[in-house]
């Protein structure tokens, strides 16, 4: 059952039963930061809630198109049965419609604001370049100023000041023709825009103009839809009709001749629509709930499953009332939801795919491809398509190209609306020749056999290759254990460090300290501030993030005593190769190699001695724990 539909707060908690909602529990700033963290979500299975809107009381929904799988799941059907029901649908309301009930009463007129200020609600700006806020998934409810029948429409509104919108409407909609109507009569269009609002009514406001006739009252759609006639309430000056079960309505009112700059705006196509002089829409009053959910949605996939969605239906009613053999068809996400039909047929003689390509485009003007393919190719399937198309078409007749047709005014291909589509015809020649006979497989249940993966270690692979520092000692499995004795470690080796460049008896020679790796110094640029961050924690964070490059510089190591000959007796000892070291030994090292050390008894001084142990303090000084880089710390922005 579809009883839900009706209403958005049935519909949340629908999904959430349903595990198809996912809620943002952080804080987002309505300003382009709540439409990033939806493009992230954009065409997967759950609605995505944020339930803290910065500046807002009140949370915003979006998602609730943008994939096939959801919709079907609230709509209780099958997914691939999506177009064939919304076309069943629109058929049983042409034939029976279900008109509304005007009720007294509704959800939306639990709290009405007569100062309005646009500002309070959580309208988002969505692409980085838009002109400001939108309304982009409101419902508008117009009368015909003549007839007074009632339509649906999805228009965009930018948000331009605390009452003021400006709004983009699309040529050949039936707004456009009340507005003309009213301009006519020489008085002003009255209207309501409805927001949070069911897929029933978005979809009423997504059929096109070739569905629903200018006599016929769109809102009856809706109540095909919902099972039940849709329920209305009177807007304040008794004319206009509001739905009862929105989260938000706005009454509104526009004076025909008074147009300003609108956009831009990111739209369905992925181009920002341009910015030119548009209607201007005074806002009289808001109505709401007490507690009201405001819905957006994306110009992406939400537009092709809910806008595309109804063409498709329609241009798959109309194919299969005009052109023999048509099984289904299919709007690709590719062609922007709107702008490519793809059609399968099973032809019963010899040119009826080309009837299907004119007859695509007469029932969806928008439309600028149509690609017909054979009843045995895949259409949801973009290999499949292209499987028809490189092997089954033939480019000498199998191109249909129609000049200086009217489109669709938001694809920049087709300027002011008029350009050129292009049909393919990639069936196979009728009568069907054995040579086009597409191979095919025994169906089988892997149920049945017995099939061991093996996990595909290639990734692991590559990463473990990658130049990574080894450990200096064993890695305890306790990371306070590991810091303390590697501490000690290093503290012994420095000791018997200073000690044997001075000479002292008993100690290490210089051969064994090389052997503990500290002639060397290492050397990671560029420091970074003092942190109070305790070394554990330092180390689970350096060893979390990607390691920055370390060189490790050679540091001369002192110079063994004079021959008699005045020559030195031992052999130059190669500098050491540079290599890579973890962040956090660095910065251990620097911490040893900056304590203070006990004095020793004053002794003779070897010869070089002085230079050498002015190089190591030298070497000293390049850093410690506290100056050395942090985990996580560059040049880029994450």
């Amino acid at each position: 059952m579809t009883e839900h539909i009706h209403d958005l707060a049935l519909i949340l908690d629908d999904l959430e039963a349903q595990g198809r909602l996912a809620r943002v529990k952080s804080e987002v700033d309505p300003v382009h930061d709540l439409a990033g963290v939806a493009a992230e979500f954009e065409g997967k299975p759950r609605a995505l809630l944020f339930e803290k809107v910065k500046g807002h009381p009140w949370p915003v929904v979006t998602g609730l198109y943008w994939s096939r799988e959801l919709l079907a799941a609230l709509l209780r059907k099958d997914e691939r049965e999506l177009p064939q029901y919304v076309s069943g649908c629109i058929k049983n309301w042409q034939t029976r419609p279900v008109h509304p009930e005007v009720v007294s009463d509704g959800p939306v007129l639990e709290v009405t604001e007569n100062d309005v200020d646009l500002a309070k609600m959580p309208i988002p700006v969505h692409a980085t370049k838009d002109g400001g806020a939108y309304f982009d998934a409101g419902v508008v409810i117009a009368k015909d100023p003549e007839t007074e029948v009632r339509n649906a429409s999805i228009q965009r509104f930018q948000v331009t000041g605390k009452d003021r919108l400006h709004v983009n409407i699309d040529s050949g909609r039936h707004l456009e023709d009340y507005l003309a109507k009213a301009a006519k009569q020489g008085r002003s269009l009255t209207f309501t825009l409805n927001c949070g609002v069911g897929p029933g009514l978005h979809f009423a406001g997504s059929a096109p103009a070739e569905a629903a006739p200018l006599e016929m009252d769109e809102l009856g759609i809706a109540s095909e839809f919902h099972g039940r006639p849709l329920e209305l309430v009177k807007s304040s000056n008794g004319y206009d009709d509001i739905v009862a079960h929105a989260m938000w309505a706005l009454e509104c009112e526009m004076v025909p001749g008074e147009v300003a700059n609108e956009g831009p705006f990111a739209e369905v196509t992925g181009y920002y629509a341009t910015v030119a002089p548009r209607p201007v829409v005074h806002v009289k009053k808001i109505h709401r709930r007490a507690e009201p959910v405001f819905h957006t949605i994306l110009s992406g996939m939400e537009v092709h499953n809910s806008v595309g969605l109804l063409g498709e239906a329609n241009v798959l009613n109309l194919l299969q009332q005009q052109v023999p053999g048509v099984t289904d068809a299919y709007f690709s996400h590719g062609g922007c939801g709107f702008y490519h039909c793809v059609v399968a047929m099973k032809q019963p003689r010899a040119g009826w795919s080309k009837q299907a390509i004119m007859a695509a485009f007469a029932a969806f003007p928008p439309l600028k491809m149509v690609t017909v393919v054979d009843d045995d190719v895949d259409i949801r399937s973009a290999q499949d398509v292209e499987w028809a198309l490189a092997t089954r078409m033939d480019p000498s007749h199998g191109v249909v190209v129609v000049e200086h047709a009217f489109g669709h005014g938001l694809n920049p291909s087709f300027p002011d609306y008029f350009g050129s589509k292009v049909g393919f015809d990639a069936t196979q020649p009728h009568p069907r020749r054995p040579e086009f006979e597409r191979a095919t497989y025994k169906s089988v249940s892997l149920a049945d056999y017995k099939v061991e993966e093996p996990e595909i270690l290639v990734a692991k692979a590559a990463a473990e290759e990658a130049p990574v520092a080894a450990p200096t000692g064993p890695r305890w499995r306790d990371p306070a254990e590991r810091v303390t004795r590697t501490l000690a470690r290093l503290k012994r080796r420095h000791a018997e460090a200073r000690r044997n460049a001075m000479g002292l008896p008993g100690l290490a020679d210089v051969s064994s300290l090389r052997a503990g790796g500290l002639d060397r110094v290492f050397v990671a640029e560029p420091e970074a501030p003092k942190s109070e961050v305790p070394v554990p924690v330092q180390q689970e964070v350096a060893e979390a993030a990607p390691a920055p490059v370390v060189e490790e510089a050679p540091v001369a190591a002192p110079a063994p005593a004079a021959s008699p000959s005045g020559q030195n007796g031992a052999a130059p000892v190669a500098p050491a190769p540079v290599t890579h070291m973890r962040p956090v030994d660095v910065a251990r090292a620097r911490m040893m190699r900056s304590r203070t050390m006990p004095q020793f008894p004053s002794r003779p001084t070897p010869p070089d001695a002085d230079k050498a142990d002015s190089s190591d303090r030298m070497a000293g000084n390049t850093g410690s724990i506290d100056g050395g880089p942090q985990a996580g710390q560059s040049g880029d922005d994450a």
